[in-house]
């Protein structure tokens, strides 16, 4: 509430009470004026008090009434003004009780407000305090913040650096991967190419085998034939040998026969010479033949191993091995 309300307004509020029949009071002065604190309020009571006992006094004087009727009317109404000044004192009484506890209580209102206030400013310090570490935290977090949002556009930037170099990672997958393809494709193609090659190698192989085969067998079953005519032609050279010398023993006449004989010797010995030398050329084919078998036996293990497939080149088709 407001201090200080002027004393004619709340002398105006108490006539306003008494008017009506009431007691004046602070509580009801209070109500009439709508403000002022119960400690000026009640100072100002006990002032019209005061004035309203002067008041009273002052109209003792009664004009145009006879004496005895003047003085009878003074008499009671100074019998009134006592009585009511008893009552007023009652009343008085009551009411600076009741002012002294309001007060008590307004001290008491007033020591909590003070040490509210003492409360109020202890905390607004604190607050403040609080504040001023807010702010500085303030500050920090908005470095922070700052600091993150430049780590932010740099992370920004390496993620577009690292968005290029996945997106030219795939290109160069895609690239290889098309590449892996065109080289499975070609190195099939190789594949298939090889194995053809292969297969017809061991097939000219198996048959220059069965060739060389067969003609060792042949070679073998000449060199047996020529081993028989060797023999046969030893055993003739020994009989026309023997015979040889049985003619020049019985008969010397038979030069002739003798020497017709010993042409036939020599006869015999150049075809055995001549069986001996194809007997030597049949076993240096023979050898020829078994080393070129085994040479053709070599590449055909050779040409089972699998392939390896390149890149890009196919794959180098191997030298036709030289039938002699």
């Amino acid at each position: 509430m407001a201090v200080g309300v002027p004393e004619n307004d709340v002398f105006a509020a108490a006539d306003a009470v008494l008017a009506r029949g009431e007691r004046p009071t602070v509580e009801r002065v209070r109500l009439e004026l709508g403000r002022g604190s119960p400690a000026r309020v009640g100072g100002l009571l006990d002032q019209w008090w005061e004035q309203l006992a002067g008041r009273l006094r002052g109209e003792t004087r009664l004009p145009g009434l006879p004496a005895e009727v003047a003085q009878a009317f003074v008499a009671i109404w100074q019998q009134a003004t006592v009585l009511a000044q008893g009552l007023v004192e009652q009343s008085l009484a009551g009411q600076r009780q009741i002012l002294e506890e309001e007060r008590a209580h307004a001290a008491g209102i007033e020591d909590a407000a003070r040490q509210d206030v003492a409360q109020y400013r202890h905390q607004a310090a604190a607050a403040l305090t609080e504040q001023q570490g807010a702010e500085r935290r303030m500050a920090d977090l908005e470095r922070l913040l700052n600091q993150g949002q430049r780590q932010i556009e740099d992370l920004a930037l390496q993620r577009d650096g690292l968005k290029d170099e996945r997106d030219a990672g795939r290109a160069r997958i895609q690239e290889l991967e098309r590449q892996l393809l065109t080289n499975r494709y070609e190195a099939e193609q190789a594949r298939s190419a090889h194995e053809m090659y292969v297969r017809g190698v061991e097939e000219r192989a198996h048959r220059e085998v069965d060739r060389a085969r067969e003609e060792n067998k042949a070679t073998q079953l000449l060199v047996k034939q020529l081993g028989k005519q060797a023999d046969q032609l030893r055993e003739r050279r020994e009989l026309a040998a023997a015979q040889l010398g049985e003619a020049r023993e019985q008969n010397a006449g038979l030069q002739a026969l003798a020497e017709q004989q010993e042409r036939q010797v020599h006869s015999a010995q150049d075809a055995l010479k001549r069986v001996q030398d194809e007997l030597s050329q049949a076993m240096k084919g023979l050898t020829a033949q078994q080393a070129r078998a085994e040479t053709l036996e070599q590449m055909i293990a050779q040409l089972r191993l699998p392939a390896k497939p390149t890149r890009k080149k196919a794959p180098t088709k191997p030298r036709r091995p030289n039938p002699n």
